[in-house]
This record gives C-alpha cells, sequence and structure tokens, in this order.
C-alpha cells in the first residue's frame, strides 16, 4: 500500500487528551462541562453511539446527563424536556440523538434547541453562522474531516488545492464545503446528478466522499497523489463494514487515505466533545 493512512482513532485520542487537560484546568476556577444527551427509542445503533459520547465524557471529564425516553414519547413531551435543558444553566450542550421516532418532527426538535447549546451544529442559526462566517458550532463530522487533514497529513497545506466532495447533505455534504472555503481550497460538490463523476474527481488533490454507497469511489476517480477521506459507513454482501471508497484500489494511487472503520468515526466524537468545551466556555465568558 502506498497512501499514508491517516489515523483517525489516534487523532481523536489525542484530542481527547487536549480537552482534558483544558477541562481540568476550567474546573480549577469551579466551572464544569455538562452535556445533556436525549435518546428516543431503542434504535441499536443510537444507543450505541449514545454509550461511546457518555464514555467520552467520561474521560475528559464533563458530567453527562442522560435521558432514554420510550419510543412512543410525544413530540410534545420532548419539546417540553428541551425547553427545561435550554433554561437550565448548569447544562452547556444538548444533543438529541437522531433518528428520532417517524411521529416526531426532527426539524422542529433542531429548531427548538438554545443555538448556544446547539453542540451538533444543526440548527439553523449555527449553519446561517457557518455561511457567513460568524462565530458557532460546526458539525461534528465536517470540523472532523478538517481535522483529520491539518493533523494526519501535516505538511500538506489545504489552501489553494482543488478539493471534490461527493454528497451534499446538510449533515456533511454542505456544511463540509463552507470549511474547506474557509481553508481556502477551491470547492466542487459533487452529487447524484453529476454528469462524468469520474472526470470532476480526477481534477482533485481532496476527495472526500460522503454517499452512503458501498465503494462507489474507484481507482479511476482518483489522481495519483490525491488525499482520500471516506465518510461513508456501509456493510458489503459479506456485513463487513466499509465505506464509500474502494479502500484496496485507492490506497495505490492516493498519498494519504482514512480507513473505514477507525478514521472519520472516531473524529465525530471528539468534535463534539469539543463543542461542548466551546459551548461551557461561551457561557462563562
Amino acid at each position: 500500500m502506498s497512501a499514508k493512512l491517516i489515523d483517525g482513532k489516534a487523532i481523536s485520542a489525542q484530542i481527547k487528551d487536549e480537552l482534558k487537560e483544558k477541562t481540568a484546568a476550567l474546573k480549577e476556577k469551579g466551572i464544569t462541562v455538562t452535556l445533556a444527551v436525549i435518546l428516543v427509542g431503542e434504535d441499536p445503533a443510537s444507543q450505541v453511539y449514545v454509550r461511546n459520547k457518555k464514555k467520552a465524557c467520561e474521560y475528559i471529564g464533563y458530567n453527562s446527563l442522560s435521558y432514554e425516553l420510550p419510543a412512543d414519547t410525544s413530540e410534545d413531551k420532548l419539546l417540553e424536556l428541551v425547553q427545561e435543558l435550554n433554561d437550565r444553566s448548569d447544562v452547556d450542550g444538548i444533543l438529541v440523538q437522531m433518528p428520532l421516532p417517524k411521529h416526531i418532527d426532527e426539524k422542529k426538535v433542531i429548531n427548538a434547541i438554545d443555538p448556544s447549546k446547539d453542540v451538533d451544529g444543526f440548527h439553523p442559526v449555527n449553519v446561517g453562522a457557518l455561511v457567513i462566517g460568524e462565530e458557532g458550532f460546526v458539525s461534528c463530522t465536517p470540523a472532523g474531516v478538517i481535522q483529520l487533514l491539518k493533523r494526519g497529513v501535516p505538511d500538506f497545506d489545504i489552501s489553494g488545492k482543488e478539493c471534490v466532495i461527493i454528497g451534499r447533505s446538510n449533515i456533511v455534504g454542505k456544511p463540509m464545503s463552507l470549511l474547506m472555503l474557509r481553508e481556502n481550497a477551491t470547492v466542487t460538490v459533487a452529487h447524484s446528478r453529476t454528469k462524468d463523476l469520474e472526470a470532476v474527481c480526477k481534477r482533485a488533490d481532496i476527495i472526500i466522499a460522503a454517499v452512503g454507497k458501498a465503494k462507489v469511489i474507484t481507482a479511476d476517480h482518483v489522481k495519483e497523489g490525491a488525499v482520500v477521506i471516506d465518510v461513508g459507513i456501509n456493510r458489503n454482501v459479506d456485513g463487513k463494514l466499509c465505506g464509500d471508497v474502494d479502500f484496496e484500489a485507492v490506497s495505490q494511487i492516493a498519498s494519504a487515505i482514512t480507513p473505514v472503520p477507525g478514521g472519520v468515526g472516531p473524529m465525530t466524537i471528539a468534535m463534539l466533545m469539543n463543542n461542548c468545551y466551546e459551548a461551557a466556555l461561551r457561557h462563562h465568558r
């Protein structure tokens, strides 16, 4: 394999250790960082995410509050809980684990969270802040990708590079494009309607794949020496975890690449923890 492996586990551990030190310093000033996590229903993947978030809080030294509600909880009940947490001065961050049961309007719930406590970075106020370059919270996966590029490929300067992002979701593709612009990359967002995806990708110095389709990005999409970040998490025909990128083939051509698992995944929680720390700092200014 010729490509350098960008190790998300190691980089996320580094970020958590930095936060642990900073959190200890806050504690000496009498400030405790508190994250409230709400889980509705019993989605197994969501339960794993919530467990991992609790573990990360414990490791760094945050206080975590956990609300596990039955699947038949009404939308009103959930909104009431969100409002109660908005009003609590001892809560810095609020996270409602998605997806929510079908009878609850996700958009309504996201909009109900106080933007200064929206550590997921999904509230329209925070999305708008990102667009115009104001202070706000950035959604965790795209923020994690920036850290992977900066820490995982330290001799690589994003500024001036051609970046192709494949996928235009509100959670990854769109905020990713804005963050790459902030880093002075030249950005193309490709998607299901893009004509000749191969030719578009071949121009890229950086490819960020966030499609949700197993191994859709092949060696034919990648120019020699490109850096490839794989945001996808899929299962292949054998039920094994794999990304949106054909790792075996692309790692022969790319200069650096993230694995799946162990690439972008661990970074999402590290950046959520970073947002919680930032939220506490802002609350105690």
